[in-house]
C-alpha cells in the first residue's frame, strides 16, 4: 500500500476523532480517586434469518449467527501503566443447501505496559505485545469441495514493540516503536509446505524487524452509542520498508434499550508479503485470474442482545 493511501487512511481516521470529541457530552462521570483498575467491554449476539416459501421472485433460505466481544482492563497507579484488549468475534452461516461456513472468526489481544517519562501522565516509555489469530479452520468452496485455507496459528501473528506511547487522554493513544520484532505464524505443515501468508516453503514462521506505529482511540461519542478505531502499520526494514503493513478497524455500538443494540465493524488490511487470489466464474467457469497482494476489507453490522460492561467508552479517568 502506498504513502498516498495510509495518507488519506490518517486523514480520515484523525477526521472521525476530531468529530467524535466535538459531540462528546459536557459532562462525564468520572471514576474514584483511588481506583486503581479501569475494566468495561460489550457483547453482542445478532441472529438473522431468511425464509421463503412459494417465492416467485427466488432466492435461498438462511440463517446466521454473530458474536462479538471487545474487553479491557487498563491499570494506573503511581508512573506505572498497563492496559489490556481482547477483541474475539466469531459467526457463523447456514445459506440454501449448502453446509454450515464460518462468516467471522477474529482473535486480538494486546498488552502494553508504560512507565511515565515525563511525571506528567502523557508519555510513557513503554512494552507491547500483540497476538492475533482465529478460532477455527477457514476453506474456500467449489461445486463439488472444499480446501482448507487457514486454522486456529495458521496464520497466527505476533508483534513485540519498544517504544514511546502517547496518552494525552484515557480514551486515545498513539504508540511508536523504531525496535519492532512481528511473527507470522503458520503451524500448520501443509499450509506452511504451500508457502502460505508469506512463510517461505516448509518453514513455521517469518520474523520480520521494523518500525511499527499503533493509534487507538475509544469513547462514547454521544449518549449510548461508542466508539473505537485503531490503525496499526508495520514497515520492514529489509524488506521494501516502502510497502507499510495496513490493520484498520473500526466499531461503532449503538444501544437501542438495556439489552438491544446494533454495531458495525469494519477492517481493512493490506499486507504485502500476503498473496490474495482473485477469481472469477462460478462452478465449472470459476478461474484464477490473478494472484498477489491486495487490499483485503471486511464489513459486518448487526443487530441483536448486547450487554455493556461496565467502563466501555467511558472516560472516566484512574
Amino acid at each position: 500500500m502506498n504513502f498516498k493511501k495510509i495518507a488519506c487512511l490518517f486523514a480520515l481516521s484523525f477526521g472521525l476523532l476530531i468529530t467524535a470529541s466535538a459531540q462528546t457530552p459536557a459532562t462525564t462521570t468520572p471514576a474514584p480517586a483511588d481506583t486503581i483498575w479501569r475494566k468495561g467491554g460489550f457483547f453482542s449476539v445478532n441472529f438473522s434469518q431468511v425464509s421463503f416459501s412459494n417465492w416467485a421472485a427466488g432466492g435461498e433460505n438462511s440463517v446466521s449467527l454473530n458474536a462479538l466481544s471487545s474487553l479491557f482492563a487498563n491499570y494506573k497507579k503511581g508512573r506505572v501503566a498497563w492496559d489490556n484488549n481482547v477483541d474475539l468475534a466469531y459467526g457463523l452461516l447456514k445459506q440454501g443447501d449448502a453446509e454450515l461456513r464460518k462468516n467471522e472468526d477474529k482473535i486480538d489481544l494486546t498488552t502494553k505496559f508504560g512507565y511515565d517519562a515525563t511525571r506528567k501522565a502523557k508519555w510513557y516509555y513503554t512494552v507491547l505485545f500483540n497476538f492475533k489469530s482465529q478460532f477455527a479452520s477457514g476453506y474456500t468452496y467449489s461445486d463439488t469441495d472444499k480446501v482448507e485455507i487457514s486454522k486456529f496459528a495458521a496464520p497466527a501473528y505476533t508483534l513485540l514493540a519498544i517504544g514511546i506511547d502517547y496518552k494525552p487522554k484515557d480514551y486515545f493513544s498513539a504508540f511508536l516503536s523504531p525496535i519492532t520484532m512481528k511473527n507470522t505464524i503458520v503451524a500448520d505443515k501443509t499450509l506452511s509446505d504451500a508457502g502460505a501468508y508469506g512463510v517461505d516453503s516448509g518453514k513455521t514462521v517469518r520474523s520480520e524487524m521494523g518500525a511499527y506505529f499503533n493509534m487507538k482511540f475509544q469513547k462514547e461519542i454521544m449518549t449510548n452509542v461508542g466508539l473505537m478505531t485503531k490503525v496499526d502499520l508495520f514497515s520492514n526494514y529489509q524488506d521494501n520498508p516502502q510497502n507499510v503493513d495496513v490493520n484498520w478497524e473500526f466499531l461503532i455500538t449503538m444501544k437501542v434499550n438495556k439489552y438491544i443494540s446494533a454495531s458495525l465493524s469494519t477492517q481493512l488490511i493490506y499486507d504485502d508479503n500476503i498473496p490474495v487470489t482473485v477469481y472469477e466464474g462460478t462452478g465449472k467457469d470459476k478461474h484464477v485470474v490473478a494472484v498477489g497482494p491486495r487490499t483485503q476489507f471486511k464489513q459486518v453490522f448487526g443487530v441483536g442482545f448486547a450487554y455493556k460492561f461496565a467502563g466501555y467508552g467511558t472516560t472516566a479517568k484512574n
